[in-house]
């Protein structure tokens, strides 16, 4: 697909029942193809999630497509633009889940934490009662979050579990407010958390990703770039590209100064992952970004 300026990008899950995601993996994917889509969306018996991007009019077809499946009528999105395809290629892939978090009893469809829209966000998050967790992976909270929030400094969201396990002490008598980039995570946590008998639980609706979307900057408590998971690497207030690009050896996020440190070699390695992999996966990183080089 040729550069667009006005490239949509939608960002998408829904919790339903899917009994047969197998048989929904071939249409779905011919259907992407069809409308010069990229991206990957994820199907599991639990739902679907995932993003995709391309002409507007091929994600409006789609996401009718995913509305008409028993069950995913109310199935929302969100829309941002890129200058260019932030994915190489379209992917439909079957998972266990839409979003990995290892408990086979967590059901959002069951119950979730109580929304709470971007506008009402920040009353909430500065009441004095209220703790904020933010449920995302540690290269992710490490360029940007709310003010105040409590980091749990996971490597990936199975560890949420027994990262609260270790540490629901602390939030004895508080009320819980999370959030996420767009949402998913949350509908998992927090649904946990109501099982593990905590009696109020919020999260953020449509994500950080809808809070940059409608709060001005100055009335943000947002510090930072937000992470999303394609080329654009990160994106900040009113949904604009951030400052941060991408090692493409350990896929985390750098910032400007990273990029300028002298363990930075792009493509092969960056100051958090230099001493992380030997010398023959540096070569072949090597070989990857030449190949990349040549072909851009």
């Amino acid at each position: 697909m040729l550069p667009h300026p006005q490239i949509t990008v939608a960002a998408l899950y829904y919790f339903a029942r899917l009994p047969d995601p197998d048989s929904r993996q071939g249409p779905l994917l011919d259907l992407c193809r069809i409308h010069g889509l990229v991206g990957t969306l994820l199907l599991a018996p639990e739902g679907v999630n995932g993003t995709i991007a391309g002409p507007r009019a091929g994600i409006d077809a789609v996401i009718a497509h995913l509305r008409d499946w028993p069950g995913f009528a109310a199935l929302d999105w969100k829309a941002s633009t890129a200058d260019s395809p932030p994915f190489a290629r379209m992917k439909v892939r079957l998972k266990r889940e839409i979003v990995t978090m290892g408990q086979p009893d967590v059901d959002p469809t069951a119950a979730v934490g109580r929304y709470v829209a971007p506008a009402d966000w920040n009353a909430l998050i500065a009441a004095p009662d209220v703790a904020v967790i933010d449920t995302r992976n540690d290269y992710e909270t490490a360029i940007g979050s709310f003010q105040g929030a409590v980091d749990p400094g996971t490597k990936t969201f199975r560890d949420f579990p027994a990262w609260w396990a270790e540490n629901a002490q602390r939030f004895q008598g508080k009320r819980i407010a999370m959030f996420c980039t767009g949402g998913i995570r949350c509908e998992k946590s927090t649904n946990y958390l109501i099982a593990q008998g905590v009696p109020q639980v919020h999260h953020l609706q449509g994500g950080i990703l809808k809070y940059l979307e409608e709060i001005p900057e100055p009335d943000s408590l947002w510090q930072g770039d937000c992470f999303v998971f394609d080329q654009r690497v990160a994106l900040t207030h009113g949904l604009a590209p951030g400052r941060h690009g991408l090692c493409h050896a350990c896929r985390r996020p750098l910032s400007p100064e990273d990029r300028v440190r002298p363990e930075y070699e792009e493509g092969a390695c960056c100051h958090r992952c230099i001493d992380e992999y030997s010398d023959a996966d540096r070569a072949r990183f090597r070989d990857r970004q030449r190949q990349f080089d040549g072909n851009a």
